[in-house]
């Protein structure tokens, strides 16, 4: 099994250690994101992980959560916004304004873990902000299924079973053109 580790820029007190605390100098993981090396550790049992001083990690824990906030505000406001204008344009007997979201929200969240997770070089901060903190605030499967639900109730089971095979056969392919576009970039 793999540890995933953050690359913040390191200070000298951090150490690359193995799980026994053995130095693992010179071991690197199948796929180690401080060097984008893809060699196996020289043993194929060590796996490095970063051990990181007591007050560095409040530093990086605080760092992420306001990340996280930051996304978080950024995608409610989006939500709000989206989901606002496409029903005043559209309509609010079938979600489109919902619709549209969980479509966007599976392109944004499958093209940002694909491309951060390949570029070591971005600090790993924004993999919180983007699809933890954005997408999570943007984008809820809870509204989706209450819509459903309330559409279902509402007598219209045709339009509740078309947006809930729409959304699934669109958030699917969006999150495979995400992933493409997140590889090609």
């Amino acid at each position: 099994m793999e540890f995933p580790f953050n690359c913040f820029p390191a200070p000298r007190a951090w150490q690359l250690m193995t799980p026994g605390r053995q130095s693992c100098r010179g071991v690197t993981s199948r796929r180690d994101p401080c060097t984008n090396s893809t060699s196996r550790a020289s043993h194929g049992r060590s796996v490095c992980i970063l051990v990181i001083p007591h007050d560095a990690r409040k530093e990086n824990l605080l760092q992420k959560y306001l990340f996280i906030a930051l996304g978080g505000a950024l995608g409610a406001i989006a939500r709000y916004w989206v989901g606002a204008a496409v029903g005043s344009r559209m309509g609010t007997r079938f979600p489109y304004g919902t619709f549209l979201i969980n479509i966007t929200a599976c392109i944004i969240i499958g093209f940002s873990l694909t491309y951060l997770g390949k570029r070591v070089d971005i600090n790993p901060a924004w993999r919180y902000m983007i699809p933890v903190g954005f997408v999570g605030a943007y984008s809820t499967f809870s509204t989706y299924e209450w819509e459903t639900f309330e559409t279902m109730r509402s007598g219209a089971f045709a339009l509740a079973g078309l947006y809930a095979v729409g959304s699934l056969i669109l958030g699917l392919a969006a999150v495979w053109v995400g992933v493409a576009l997140g590889e090609l970039v």
